[in-house]
């Protein structure tokens, strides 16, 4: 940012007094203490000295604010271009248009040869320049202060200065210098190094009789070193390095761990020896004393003679905070735009260029152990983040997330998706994409990240975390299908792995429920599992899905929407979007685009569920999953929904979503479409569609049949239904044992109340009275038309004879009876609004059944239903029923 700077003569003098002012041409607002550079460029001649020479530019004490700081700097005699730098001290503040800011004094002539240069990062003074450092061995440090010459190729300590239980040794040749020839010893170790501003370096440093210590070229390289030597330039630039700082863990203990190593053999020593050499040549890790350890061994690659270092952190993570997660996910491709350009960057070796926090570092350290103990192990840790560590990955994702966070704000155009060390970058043509694409490259670069060409992808189809990515369609890569299972973690693999591919190939959860059923059993993970035909039929499938299905990048003008397909219980659905300008005859271009397949749990609910509930469950995810995807909410959601007779109409749809809580819930504040037809297309036409039908077995009003009372214990696990024979008046009942919850014990007695009576005779059912105790068998009732699949829960024998099993042929049987009796059966429950006086006060005292004698209890007759209705509604006229049914 510059601003505008004019300039005024002082007053007319000899050349050594004479300097100018330096004005504001406009208002400048300085809201930090940041460096501001300020500018003007100058075509009058005579507003300069006339004199040959530099110029020198000072703040002016006598005008310049206060608060405002100028940095001092030379330039030639009449450049042309003038820049300035200043800063506010304490902000915020305002400098009107005119103000003096600094001035211009012309610098004394003097032989070109004769002048003294200076350094912009120190200055040269007679004094010789040394610099402060540690040296450290072992957890052991020495503190030297060395002279910096650059005429030495290597570090110099002087004996006197070398303590002497740090071992030295001989090495071939001599060190020639200023005080003669010497035989050369070196410091066996490696030594760090630290530098006044936190430099770090490792090496081994020439130990000679020398009168003081020498920091040579070896030590400067690595710490940064550079000699500022000026030119020309009329502009004067200050540059400044950012330091990015380090993830500092939280420990649950600051005891140390320590895990004993592994004895190795001469082959893996061998290896391990090498791994360590190379980690250790690239600064990976440092020589250590910690009290921290941890095993370490190799394992050899596939195939290869190379071999991988590894070490097992499991203690060090026992120990460590968890970290939330900062991306729960994989970024999605489908929502990048069709025909956009794109770019794949692979960041090789990604941890080993993160440094660990200092504090840390040395909490992961390992031993190299040695052969018969012959020579004592040398130790090391990490400075680097190390593999195996619970929270590298996390800090991966921050780290690299904040060497891209200025490149999105600097390329709002394109889109940049970042997962671990993956990066990609789309962009609408190839100059966007090219110019961000290099802001990305040097930004990984400038932080000492290695990249290599053939790992930046620029052609399609494009490689990105498991998927190939064309210019406008999205397949998995070839996935390699295990099909010879023999234990029940191949059995998770295998299906951990078709899960990962289903939004995208549409494999639905009917089609994998022969693989999902062989993960049934609480057995190990060891216990033995062979594909059974069904399954084996599955991954045949799957394999043809793998070359035939796809999904698509989308349409950014195209709205959203979602199709709910399938048939029960297994329903799935489809996030999409539609082109209606292309026409059915128009071209070969189709106007489905799948965004991506969502389905329902394979696990299902313990509890009863209606179809609703499961359409409702599926929309819910389905608006979760558009929300995470884009931001935004569907256009339109499809619920088909058909009718035996006739045609659906608005007021039915509006019922349905007025009498079903669940869709209620699921369609909470969505201000779309709701559509119950189809889009003309091959995959929505298919042979299994599901339709929401909205016929119901159930009245809603009491109907003139035969009332049937039911109850359940707890206790006794008494299960009881009665009724009043309408040919002999007589009470009847029937009861049984069951095992499980009053509510399992309370549904039983209306099964068997299906059961007993038959279909002919039972026309319709009423629950009036209905205690909380039997709220749950009301909803059952409502749902058992549409839930026809095995329920988890299991119970005695008892009803072994009508059903065989309490599961899906039992629910089915339910099924049947409810839909094949002649009138809509109806649950209703009649409750009072309000306590009557005469009840008020009054509290229930619970009868131990314990102390109960049925035998000494007055047997008292059931009211009928003549009675109970007058009773609670005496302004109401009575029609008698021929047969309904209760649950009390």
């Amino acid at each position: 940012m510059r601003h505008g700077l004019g300039l005024r003569r002082a007053r007319s003098s000899p050349w050594m007094s004479c300097y100018l002012w330096l004005r504001l041409t406009e208002g400048l607002h300085l809201k930090d203490d940041n460096w501001k550079l300020v500018s003007v460029d100058n075509g009058e001649e005579g507003n300069w000295p006339r004199v040959e020479g530099k110029l020198i530019v000072v703040g002016d004490c006598k005008h310049t604010p206060q608060e405002i700081e100028i940095l001092l700097g030379t330039l030639d005699n009449n450049p042309g271009r003038f820049v300035l730098w200043l800063r506010c001290t304490h902000p915020p503040t305002f400098l009107p248009k005119g103000q003096i800011v600094a001035q211009i004094i012309p610098a004394w002539e003097r032989p070109e040869d004769s002048i003294p240069t200076a350094c912009p990062v120190d200055n040269i003074t007679e004094a010789k320049c040394q610099v402060a450092c540690e040296l450290s061995v072992g957890g052991e440090a020495l503190n030297i202060t060395g002279l910096l010459d650059t005429g030495a190729d290597v570090m110099i300590v002087p004996t006197k200065h070398w303590p002497s239980h740090w071992a030295l040794e001989n090495v071939a040749g001599n060190v020639q210098g200023i005080g003669g020839m010497q035989l050369a010893k070196q410091s066996k170790s490696v030594v760090q190094i630290k530098g006044p501003k936190g430099q770090l370096t490792s090496l081994c440093p020439f130990v000679l009789d020398y009168k003081e210590p020498l920091l040579g070229r070896d030590l400067m390289a690595q710490w940064g070193f550079t000699i500022d030597i000026p030119d020309s330039s009329l502009d004067f630039w200050a540059a400044a390095t950012e330091e990015r700082p380090t993830y500092k863990l939280n420990w649950k203990t600051d005891s140390p761990v320590w895990v004993e190593q592994w004895l190795l053999s001469k082959r893996k020593l061998k290896a391990l020896e090498e791994l360590v050499e190379e980690q250790l040549a690239k600064g990976h890790i440092v020589e250590t004393t910690s009290p921290w350890n941890s095993l370490v061994f190799v394992i050899q690659k596939p195939g290869k003679d190379k071999w991988r270092l590894l070490q097992d952190l499991r203690q060090i993570n026992n120990v460590i905070e968890d970290m939330g997660s900062l991306q729960p996910g994989m970024p999605s491709p489908t929502m990048l735009p069709q025909n956009w350009k794109l770019a794949v960057i692979d960041i090789k070796d990604c941890f080993f260029h993160i440094p660990l926090h200092p504090d840390d570092a040395p909490r992961f350290a390992f031993s190299v152990p040695t052969i018969n103990r012959e020579a004592p192990r040398k130790r090391y840790h990490w400075r680097v983040l190390p593999q195996g560590m619970k929270v590298s990955p996390i800090i991966c994702q921050w780290y690299v997330a904040s060497l891209l966070s200025p490149v999105r704000v600097a390329t709002e155009k394109a889109i940049i998706h970042h997962y671990m060390d993956d990066v990609l970058v789309c962009a609408p043509i190839d100059d966007v994409l090219s110019h961000v694409l290099d802001l990305i490259i040097n930004a990984l670069v400038v932080a000492g990240f290695e990249l290599q060409e053939d790992k930046v992808q620029r052609m399609p189809p494009w490689r990105y975390l498991g998927l190939e990515i064309g210019t406008q369609t999205i397949v998995p890569q070839k996935l390699e299908i295990k099909a010879k299972i023999k234990t029940l973690t191949d059995v998770h693999q295998l299906c951990g792995a078709l899960n990962w591919v289903r939004p995208w190939l549409g494999l639905t959860t009917e089609d994998l429920a022969p693989l999902f059923n062989l993960l049934k059993g609480g057995e190990e993970l060891s216990s033995p599992r062979e594909l059974t035909p069904e399954a084996k039929d599955v991954l045949g499938n799957v394999q043809h899905l793998m070359s035939t299905q796809q999904a698509h990048r989308c349409d950014p003008d195209l709205p959203s929407k979602f199709i709910i397909m399938g048939k029960l219980p297994h329903l799935h659905g489809v996030i999409f979007q539609w082109r209606n300008n292309i026409k059915k005859d128009q071209g070969r271009e189709d106007p489905l685009l799948i965004i991506e397949w969502v389905f329902l749990s394979h696990q299902r609910s313990k509890r009863m569920t209606c179809p609703q509930e499961l359409v409702a469950e599926l929309i819910r995810k389905a608006r979760v999953r558009i929300r995470e995807l884009a931001g935004c909410d569907f256009e339109c959601i499809h619920i088909p929904i058909g009718l035996r007779l006739g045609q659906i109409t608005k007021a039915m749809l509006e019922h349905l979503l007025q009498e079903n809580e669940a869709l209620q819930f699921a369609l909470d504040s969505f201000t779309g479409q709701i559509s119950i037809y189809w889009p003309a297309h091959k995959i929505f036409n298919q042979d299994a569609k599901f339709t929401l039908s909205l016929k119901s077995v159930r009245s809603r009003i009491p109907l003139e049949a035969l009332t049937v009372f039911t109850d359940a214990s707890r206790r006794s696990h008494k299960s009881v239904m009665t009724w009043k024979d309408p040919q002999t008046q007589q009470w009847e009942a029937d009861v049984a044992e069951v095992e499980g919850s009053p509510q399992v014990a309370e549904l039983a007695a209306v099964v068997r109340a299906f059961e007993r009576h038959h279909c002919e005779e039972f026309e319709g059912l009423c629950c009036f009275n209905l205690s909380m105790k039997a709220e749950d068998v009301h909803k059952a009732i409502q749902s058992i038309q549409g839930m026809v699949e095995d329920i988890k829960k299991e119970t005695g024998d008892w009803l072994s004879g009508m059903f065989g099993s309490w599961g899906i042929l039992g629910w089915k049987n339910v099924n049947k009876l409810i839909s094949s009796t002649t009138h809509s059966p109806s649950v209703n429950q009649v409750a009072m609004s309000s306590v009557p006086e005469w009840e008020e006060g009054m509290e229930l005292e619970e009868d131990s059944e314990e102390d109960r004698d049925l035998g000494e209890e007055p047997q008292m007759e059931w009211p009928v239903q003549l009675e109970w209705f007058a009773e609670a509604y005496p302004d109401s006229e009575y029609r008698p029923p021929p047969f309904q049914f209760s649950s009390s």
